[in-house]
């Protein structure tokens, strides 16, 4: 393929033979493939931030820069810098981009190597389509400043890409970038030459921090910067040796991998911490040659821990390392006025509003699924056995209920249950994510498995106060209907039961509501969260969990929770229900477990069970999925976002082309740290024939 300078030289010399610039831009667009709607998106991106000049739109540098530079870059580099690549869309060189300029500098950045290709051509300043040796020092010097560790442009490693023979040998665009590649190696090797003039191979910890601030800084986070020169410590001496260098710059280099095999390893992690064994054994395992020296996992360990490598560290604790942006967190605390009180109002207010989220989501789910709890109750009571369901010659409950009693007949008694699942499903979610809150480590994120059993089982024996006073009024409301019509009697509301039941009567059958909400909650609640992180990984890489993702965990956690205590339930309902002649009466929890066992057999107290768990495991499963939903879509105001490492692996994928350009930046800052500032300072365009590439470092 042609260099870039070259077709645009081309396309310039056919437009001032009378052919349209336009014509002759779309003809380049279309060779390339950019599609027209991709045409639409650039223009509107151009119109939002030109600026009217002589009656024209144009780019100058600034509204250049707002129109290329990434949203909420996670990197180091300034929007300011991003001017550098306004001298290659610059194409006229008159300090304005116009529209067709802005085209051609957006479809370069559809090439799929335009990081390397802009680098190309900003060296490439005589738009040949080769870069000399002269051109390449002239370009280099004019972009680094006087007080640079110097580079020896005679050195060997030039010569094996330039050549010996006096220098006339360019390099095509693929030389360049290998050339550009194994540039900041050997600006490292003779940095540390330089620096090391006895040759004893060691420096000072400043000329350390000298070299990496040059050839790395906008890699690094102030953090780090700061903590450079104690890389001495690693070793005796006080002194930084060449393979320390090295294997810094190593690291530096290969930060991507870094922080892939720390993700990994701390997520598989049991306490959520690696050390060094850790790292270096999943980078073993992660790849086909050993990635890291031993050297190299001393110093990652050496920064991420502060000066203590041999500690077991957790995900945040590398995050000075891993995001160039990272700040430390304020260490000294402003004294608070009362902060007891602060802290139970904050409490307060963050306890309603899961209690808020969580009655809606338990009003939602209970819903849905009313119709299957009709159904379990039924068949849990007397009322499929009476005669008037035998007269329905062995119809399945569904039928039988859709007969007698029609569509609504599903819903019977869903009164009170709504009114009673919102405190129900509240306190149940509000007691587990506070326990939850208290036992998880805010390091690593982490709980162990026995606080999840407590945190569930709490949120279960909590949640009674309100579960047994609404069931035993829900559940004679249900097989009221089906006695009416058998005896003749009328149907009582609930206001009625209750007064008839009275504050102690609504909590008969209570022991046995603990013994199945207990047990119910301490296995749902953990085998959600776990089902969640280990089977559609939430958190890895960021990732957030789709709705139907939500819905699969929460119902999945919901069935050995709902068949397990199905027994408890049985027992539960049958002293609840309202006990007619001819049937069963129950003392007591032990006494209907004795019963039910001598009576019915043992798998009576499994009766109805796959009922329950079509009817348990969707409605905590849209339960859940209504909470989660709410928490995303109403988050808590005044929550204390947690501390997260936030990189381009987790960052949300930005437009391509605002990615290559923010990467063709970044190999010319791998130059120097401060490459483009000087010639951007100097106002005048890069030019063979400008006395100021060759004069510029004595004038400056």
């Amino acid at each position: 393929m042609a260099p870039w300078s070259h077709i645009l030289s081309t396309v310039h010399c056919d437009s001032g033979e009378g052919a349209s610039l336009t014509s002759a831009i779309k003809s380049v667009r279309s060779a390339l493939h950019v599609p027209e709607r991709e045409l639409k998106r650039w223009r509107r991106i151009f119109d939002a931030n030109a600026k009217v000049i002589d009656g024209e739109k144009y780019l100058d540098t600034e509204s250049f820069v707002n129109a290329i530079a990434p949203k909420g870059d996670l990197t180091k580099i300034g929007r300011a810098q991003f001017a550098i690549l306004f001298r290659v869309a610059d194409t006229s060189k008159r300090g304005l981009v116009s529209w067709e300029d802005f085209t051609v500098f957006e479809t370069l950045l559809k090439r799929p190597d335009a990081d390397y290709w802009i680098a190309f051509e900003y060296f490439d300043v005589d738009n040949s389509g080769f870069i000399s040796f002269d051109e390449f020092k002239n370009v280099f010097m004019a972009n680094v400043g006087p007080d640079a560790i110097p580079f020896n442009f005679d050195c060997d490693w030039l010569k094996l890409y330039i050549g010996k023979k006096n220098g006339t040998r360019a390099l095509g665009y693929n030389e360049f970038t290998q050339l550009m590649k194994g540039l900041q190696g050997e600006r490292l090797r003779q940095a540390f030459r330089y620096l090391d003039p006895d040759q004893d191979g060691f420096i000072r910890p400043d000329q350390f921090k000298r070299i990496i601030l040059e050839l790395a800084g906008h890699k690094l986070s102030d953090a780090v910067i700061e903590r450079l020169p104690t890389l001495c410590t690693l070793s005796p001496g006080q002194k930084i040796s060449y393979s320390e260098v090295i294997a810094f710059h190593n690291v530096i280099r290969q930060m991507d991998m870094v922080e892939r095999i720390i993700r990994e390893a701390t997520a598989k992690s049991k306490d959520g911490r690696i050390d060094q064994s850790d790292f270096l054994n999943h980078s073993a395992a992660s790849s086909r040659y050993s990635l890291f020296t031993p050297m190299e996992a001393s110093i990652i360990f050496h920064f991420a821990g502060r000066g203590i490598a041999t500690q077991r560290l957790a995900l945040i604790d590398f995050a000075s390392l891993l995001d160039p942006r990272w700040k430390a967190p304020h260490e000294e605390v402003e004294p608070q006025v009362s902060p007891p009180r602060v802290s139970l109002l904050e409490g307060f207010l963050h306890s309603s509003y899961n209690f808020v989220l969580g009655g809606i989501a338990g009003a939602f789910g209970a819903t849905i699924v009313y119709p299957i709890d009709m159904v379990k109750v039924c068949l849990w009571t007397f009322c499929f056995g009476s005669s008037l369901y035998l007269k329905a010659m062995r119809l399945v409950p569904i039928d039988s209920i859709f007969l007698n009693e029609g569509f609504l007949g599903f819903y019977r008694g869903i009164g009170p249950q709504l009114i009673g699942v919102a405190p129900e499903k509240a306190i149940k979610l509000t007691v587990n994510d506070l326990v939850r809150e208290r036992a998880t480590d805010p390091e690593t994120g982490r709980i162990k498995l026995g606080w999840e059993l407590i945190a569930g089982g709490m949120a279960g024996g909590c949640q009674v106060v309100f579960t047994n006073p609404l069931e035993i009024v829900k559940i004679r409301l249900q097989v009221q209907g089906e006695a009416a019509k058998v005896e003749g009697a009328l149907p009582k509301g609930a206001v009625h039961i209750i007064r008839q039941l009275g504050i102690l009567g609504l909590y008969k059958g209570a022991s046995a509501c603990l013994l199945r909400d207990i047990p119910f909650s301490a296995i749902y609640f953990p085998a959600y969260w776990h089902l969640k992180k280990d089977l559609f990984h939430e958190g890895y890489n960021g990732k957030q969990l789709s709705f139907m993702e939500t819905l699969a965990a929460a119902g999945i956690a919901g069935m050995p929770a709902a068949y397990f205590t199905t027994p408890a339930d049985v027992v539960k309902t049958r002293l609840q229900v309202e006990a007619r002649q001819g049937q069963t009466h129950y003392k007591g929890l032990r006494d209907a477990f004795v019963k039910i066992y001598k009576e019915e057999g043992f798998r009576a107290l499994f009766k109805g069970g796959p009922a329950r768990v079509l009817r348990s495991s969707p409605q905590f499963g849209f339960t859940l999925l209504g909470y989660e939903t709410l928490k995303i879509y109403l988050p808590y105001p005044w929550a204390e976002k947690p501390r997260t490492v936030e990189t381009a692996l987790t960052a949300r994928p930005d437009d391509m082309s605002k990615i290559r350009a923010r990467n063709a930046l970044k190999i010319l800052l791998d130059v120097h740290g401060d490459f483009g500032r000087r010639a951007a300072a100097s106002g005048v365009p890069l030019s063979l024939s400008s006395p100021r590439l060759s004069s510029l470092r004595e004038t400056k």
